[in-house]
């Protein structure tokens, strides 16, 4: 979005003069029409203040989409054009990536592009699932429901992730406890007994020493631990961006993980199957679907198994060929797609599998959270049990010595 600084005349006449931003000079001046202003003078600001930095977050998030899209299924129902509606939408939602999208939208749709063509210069905003299936929506006329789907299918997918954060985000926070409670013990509590160790001269237990010397690094060499963890945070952090292999192995490992290895996984498939049923009963093709699905999944363990998918069905053999020969996918699943593929109802077998495998998901975290407290806390008395035993186990010993 750029801002544009103008001179104009109002309604009454009086002379007037501001900023306004839009993605072209076109689109501001009329903007500025609509407010019953008659610019005179407009030109794009220079003043560094108006400029616009993004930082990368041109993200839109879950809920304002999905409210985006009821909204506009709403409108189309009530007879408004595509063009009016966006236009609507466009000033009166919250979120700025969103506003800055639709706005440019509306001028790629005044200008006679379509829709969808319009939306897909948008990826950061509108996902490649949306944009398909507003072109199978121009293709069949039926806009209004394939809206509605779609805020469904991004209603259910922003609950099943936030289920499966939740899920972890307690043991997350508890693990972070346990790493301050020990460094401040180590740092602040252990030191104040060296001294009384060495006074002592007795002999110390195996625990205390290495407690001692534990202490002893974070103390002297605090900044080289820091700046380790920090290299190895990058390092994972530049690895998992730009590199393939790294990037797989790491969704693989976690999917591998006991207990919340198959909570992932019951996720991803869930999310899959939703996909697929949306887009397939939106009369999109079914290869098209798989390489659409396989863009938005965004796991590359079940990527790779929907790209073998997609070349099982371009040669002719079946859907759940492939994913039988994957253990990503259950019996279910696979016994499940070959009887929506032999009776011709995939897209209804597909949303009924992604509706069990959320109810497996809801059952999972439910478990999971009854019991991960208590194997969090006893790993938490662990470590702070430890340090204490190695700070008075040499005391005991001397008090039995007198």
């Amino acid at each position: 979005m750029t801002i544009y600084r103008y001179v104009g005349r109002t309604r009454r006449g009086e002379l007037t003069k501001g900023k306004i931003d839009a993605p072209s000079k076109k689109a501001a001046i009329a903007k500025l029409r609509e407010r019953g202003i008659n610019p005179r003078e407009i030109n794009e600001s220079s003043n560094i203040l108006d400029k616009e930095f993004n930082l990368g977050r041109s993200k839109v998030k879950n809920q304002d989409f999905v409210i985006y899209c009821r909204q506009f299924a709403t409108l189309i129902r009530a007879g408004v054009s595509v063009v009016d509606a966006t236009n609507i939408l466009a000033r009166q939602t919250r979120s700025k990536p969103l506003k800055r999208a639709l706005e440019q939208v509306e001028e790629d749709l005044r200008s006679g592009l379509s829709f969808s063509k319009a939306t897909k210069k948008h990826p950061k905003v509108f996902p490649d699932l949306f944009v398909n299936m507003m072109m199978s929506a121009e293709a069949t006329g039926n806009l209004d429901t394939i809206l509605d789907k779609l805020a469904t299918t991004f209603e259910k997918q922003y609950s099943l992730k936030k289920k499966v954060q939740s899920s972890m985000t307690y043991p997350l926070v508890l693990l972070v406890l346990t790493i301050v409670v020990a460094v401040f013990m180590m740092v602040v509590i252990v030191p104040s007994f060296i001294e009384s160790f060495e006074s002592m001269g007795a002999e110390l237990p195996t625990i205390t020493i290495i407690t001692i010397k534990i202490s002893e690094i974070l103390q002297h060499y605090w900044w080289s631990v820091l700046g380790a963890i920090l290299l190895i945070v990058l390092v994972f952090y530049f690895l998992y961006k730009n590199n393939g292999k790294f990037h797989y192995g790491v969704h693989y490992t976690l999917l591998r993980i006991p207990i919340f290895g198959p909570l992932l996984q019951k996720s991803a498939l869930s999310r899959m199957m939703s996909n697929l049923s949306s887009l397939f009963s939106s009369a999109v093709p079914i290869l098209e679907c798989l390489t659409i699905v396989e863009k938005v999944i965004g796991n590359p363990v079940i990527g790779k198994v929907i790209r073998d998918a997609r070349k099982s069905l371009e040669k002719g053999s079946s859907l759940a060929e492939p994913l039988e020969n994957s253990w990503l996918f259950p019996p279910l699943v696979t016994s499940m797609v070959h009887i929506g593929e032999t009776t011709g109802t995939l897209d209804f077998i597909l949303q009924k599998v992604s509706e069990f495998y959320e109810a497996e998901v809801d059952r999972s975290v439910d478990t999971l959270k009854s019991l991960i407290e208590p194997v969090m806390i006893l790993f938490l008395a662990v470590i702070v049990g430890g340090i204490v035993a190695a700070v008075f186990l040499p005391m005991f010993s001397l008090y039995e010595q007198m």
